[in-house]
């Protein structure tokens, strides 16, 4: 029998966990196995209960969701994080996704979108739609470098190993296209672009298409 997700819990308001905690806890493949009021106690539950995945609250006193997203990103490289925030398309969870989050949701989120969040992100992928990684993109591309003059190809080294092809699928990607728009748009098949976009993250060293999609804005291939 498969070992249930391992999730971490962290909100500043116990009535939060809590309520958390009783959705997760009636899923026989999902585990609460802690919970933190803060940024600081989750990096110590993560050192010590080695979650899979942690649903972590931006806005926090002390130290936040993004700072203690990064540590946990940078220090546990195979733990996931699941953000939440108060409002769609907050600054703090796009702050959070480039810290190296994998997906962000609302705290209203129905019980079943929740659940569904969090066995997605433990498989390895992101939850952000990719229309809504395209929106939340272009409300905050004036917080992310400026586009050099010189362009892509002259800048930025992490685009130097992809091919012209693989160029073509991470700028659609960053438009916001599905892997099923993609193959309709390029004329190919499902499987194909799932291998290409899958060549991409691996030669970028993401983790998901949400971190690809950054990459894209912050190198200048995608025009602000």
């Amino acid at each position: 029998m498969t070992e249930p997700t391992r999730v971490l819990l962290v909100d500043d308001q116990a009535l939060m966990r809590m309520g958390f905690a009783m959705v997760l806890d009636a899923e026989q493949d999902l585990e609460v196995v802690g919970e933190a009021g803060d940024g600081a106690a989750a990096l110590t539950q993560v050192r010590a209960l080695h979650p899979d995945v942690v649903l972590m609250d931006v806005r926090m006193p002390g130290m936040n969701g993004i700072d203690a997203t990064q540590r946990i990103v940078a220090d546990h490289p195979d733990v996931r994080v699941l953000v939440l925030t108060t409002f769609d398309l907050d600054e703090y969870a796009f702050a959070a996704l480039r810290a190296g989050a994998s997906g962000f949701l609302l705290k209203d989120t129905e019980p079943a979108a929740l659940v569904a969040a969090i066995r997605t992100v433990a498989s390895g992928d992101a939850v952000v739609a990719p229309r809504v990684t395209r929106r939340m993109l272009e409300i905050f591309a004036p917080h992310l470098p400026t586009q050099s003059d010189a362009g892509p190809q002259a800048g930025d080294p992490r685009l130097a190993s992809l091919t012209p092809r693989e160029l073509e699928m991470l700028r659609a990607v960053a438009r916001g296209l599905s892997n099923v728009e993609i193959a309709a748009e390029f004329f190919l098949s499902e499987a194909t672009v799932k291998t290409h976009v899958g060549n991409i993250l691996a030669k970028l060293e993401v983790r998901d298409r949400v971190q690809a999609v950054i990459v894209a804005y912050e190198s200048g291939l995608v025009a602000r």
